[in-house]
């Protein structure tokens, strides 16, 4: 990747899906090397079409997406990684394969430290059998497979609902060593706010396919004070003061006419996600 480091750049940037429907509308955003930002929204928000765009796994408006100063979709850039729910629907990752074999097939043996490194993070038995493990289970082999190589800009899109507490916890106190240790970017699109207090440095708050505020969560978090009565931090107030305005400021579902965020696209061959060529057929119909 390009030697200014894994910043992320948006200006301007608006998408309409094939049927001509908005998915983002007017995002400007400026997110620095080593950051950890959350993006946080209601359903149908726009996070995921967002994260999908800056992962350059959608064609985006030209100039509108810069990663480390470069366009993600036509570029292939290397080093971004982007983590999605998909991967434990394919049916691949649900038959009788082992997990040495999955890690081996992404990498595993040319970075054995932070293979196990991951492993012992994610608390993976290597023994496990795909077909006979549970959701929660195949998502931590998905963490690891996807995390294994070391990475420069990682997007995440609710890739932690499926694990139960301490393996959240555990996993995220990884993430934040990884991005005080290396060179590296993390956002991260998530409804769970366990463990995340003090957990970001930058907070994006989208609403109907826009972002309606962002910046440093010190400065977004300053008036904001922890509630006794519910145990909510100071982050979780400032998420629920969001969504209740925004809750207001939609009204019914009906009235609507944004198109449905996440929308559904070819797996492709890989394990990982989405195939490029999938990818670039789909955008050519767009237009």
């Amino acid at each position: 990747m390009a030697s200014q480091g894994p910043n992320i750049e948006v200006q301007n940037l608006t998408y309409k899906f094939p049927d001509r429907s908005t998915g983002v509308s007017d995002i400007t955003l400026s997110l620095p090397p080593q950051s950890r930002t959350l993006l946080i929204g209601a359903n149908g928000a726009g996070k995921t079409t967002l994260l999908r765009l800056l992962a350059g796994k959608r064609l985006a408006p030209k100039n509108t997406i810069a990663i480390a100063g470069r366009d993600p979709f036509t570029e292939g850039l290397e080093g971004v990684t982007y983590l999605g729910l998909e991967w434990v629907l394919n049916q691949i990752v649900r038959t009788d394969i082992g997990v040495d074999e999955l890690l081996r097939s992404v990498g595993g043996d040319a970075f054995p430290e932070r293979r196990d490194e991951l492993v012992a993070v994610l608390d993976i038995d290597t023994n496990w059998r795909m077909h006979a493990v549970s959701d929660g289970e195949r998502r931590r082999v998905q963490l690891a497979m996807g995390l294994v190589r070391p990475w420069t800009v990682l997007f995440l899109d609710e890739i932690t609902v499926d694990l139960d507490v301490l393996s959240r916890g555990n996993f995220l106190g990884w993430l934040r060593e990884e991005t005080e240790k290396r060179h590296c970017t993390i956002v991260y699109a998530t409804h769970i706010l366990d463990n995340l207090a003090g957990w970001p440095t930058h907070l994006v708050h989208m609403h109907m396919g826009t972002v309606k505020e962002w910046g440093t969560a010190e400065k977004m978090l300053e008036g904001i004070k922890d509630k006794e009565n519910t145990g909510n931090s100071r982050l979780s107030e400032l998420v629920l003061k969001w969504l209740r305005a925004d809750l207001v400021a939609r009204g019914p579902r009906s009235q609507n006419k944004r198109g449905p965020e996440g929308k559904t696209y070819n797996f492709g061959s890989g394990l990982g996600g989405y195939g490029a060529e999938d990818i670039k057929k789909l955008e050519e119909k767009r237009d």
